[in-house]
């Protein structure tokens, strides 16, 4: 056997290939380097060397880590944080994994190759937004990967401009006539966002358990930006009576068919999923063109409306940073000309002094 000392390390020769010693934590490793060639095992060395100085456990990982392991490592996280949109990450890993394949190398997914992946999504007239959320799902496996020690970087990733911030707001005319077409159980949920600009999955997750009747107050303890929110619902008449429908609905499911039913929101005692279909043929009844999400940018432009602090309607409508709230813009064009218009009330004030012509001053 043939060796060669080398640092904290050393290569040598067996059976023809190269193979590197070293030592981690006091204990002795042994690497092949898959080669005949001793350049190539001295580079390997270094590598292993290095990965320990920056802290990082060295070994054999970084070549074999796949997309596979990467999704895995992505999932992991998500189940260990409770984050709610594994099944959004499950779509964005579908479309990274049919383009670059499951077993592909994360080495082997280089800048030129995440280009090529925008471009091919851009045909396939993927939405931007969608395009960058796939991005990131990678790139945030990619970081776990280097957190855990099996890669030691990650490849650059591509900026995906996005502009595609929505304005629509909804005027009570329009959202009383959407709501008249909507089926009893939607049309409830519907109103309950219409005030409280809550996200439609909070509304429909509401429980029972989160509504303090005697007390007025709505609680959720873990909303999507991982915040409690506490809605005194009791301030609000009209919102006030819609939970009161509610429970009164409720009750009368649960005395029919000697159930427990959990849900504020529910269809006949069952969970609402969602109600895409019913809201399309409301909307499309009413001839208006508005998405549920509006709600939340309606519900902030109102509380603004009435003289409520930004920090409160960030509190009660669930936005945990002001750059998220600012992406709301919560002025609309009617608002901007009524601002004009109190200008122009104004007009020049009585008692301004007169101006004197800088000549006749002279």
């Amino acid at each position: 056997m043939t060796e060669t000392r080398r640092g904290l390390g050393g290569v040598y020769l067996r059976g023809g290939v190269w193979w590197l010693r070293y030592s981690y934590r006091g204990t002795k490793r042994r690497e092949s380097s898959h080669s005949v060639n001793r350049t190539d095992a001295v580079k390997l060395l270094k590598r292993r060397l290095g990965e320990m100085g920056q802290g990082k456990a060295p070994g054999p990982d970084p070549e074999k880590v796949s997309l596979t392991d990467l999704a895995g490592m992505l999932r992991d996280d998500y189940g260990v944080n409770g984050r709610r949109s594994l099944d959004r990450a499950d779509r964005s890993l579908a479309h990274l994994t049919e383009f670059f394949g499951a077993d592909t190398k994360a080495l082997d997914i280089t800048a030129d190759r995440l280009n090529a992946y925008v471009n091919a999504r851009r045909e396939a007239q993927a939405a931007p937004a969608t395009v960058r959320c796939e991005l990131a799902a990678l790139k945030r496996a990619f970081n776990l990967a280097v957190r855990a020690g099996r890669l030691v970087s990650r490849p650059p990733f591509p900026l995906i401009q996005v502009r595609n911030a929505r304005t629509g707001f909804f005027e009570e005319s329009e959202f009383r006539t959407v709501l008249g077409h909507l089926p009893a159980e939607a049309a409830a949920v519907a109103e309950f966002l219409y005030w409280t600009g809550w996200r439609k999955s909070e509304a429909l997750g509401l429980e029972w358990r989160n509504v303090d009747l005697k007390a007025g107050i709505l609680r959720i303890e873990d909303s999507k930006n991982g915040e409690p929110r506490t809605m005194p619902f009791r301030a609000l008449p009209d919102l006030a009576a819609l939970i009161q429908r509610q429970r009164e609905r409720t009750d009368a499911v649960q005395a029919a068919r000697d159930i427990i039913v959990s849900r504020v929101f529910h269809r006949d005692g069952k969970p609402i999923r969602d109600f895409r279909g019913a809201w399309t043929t409301a909307c499309a009844a009413a001839g208006v063109r508005r998405v549920p999400h509006d709600f939340r940018r309606t519900a902030a432009r109102n509380l603004s409306r009435a003289g409520v602090p930004e920090r409160v309607i960030m509190a009660l409508c669930g936005w945990k940073t002001r750059a998220v709230f600012d992406r709301y813009r919560i002025v609309n064009e009617a608002d901007l000309a009524e601002g004009l218009g109190k200008l122009a009330q104004l007009g020049a004030p009585k008692d301004s002094p007169k101006v004197v012509p800088l000549r006749a001053a002279r």
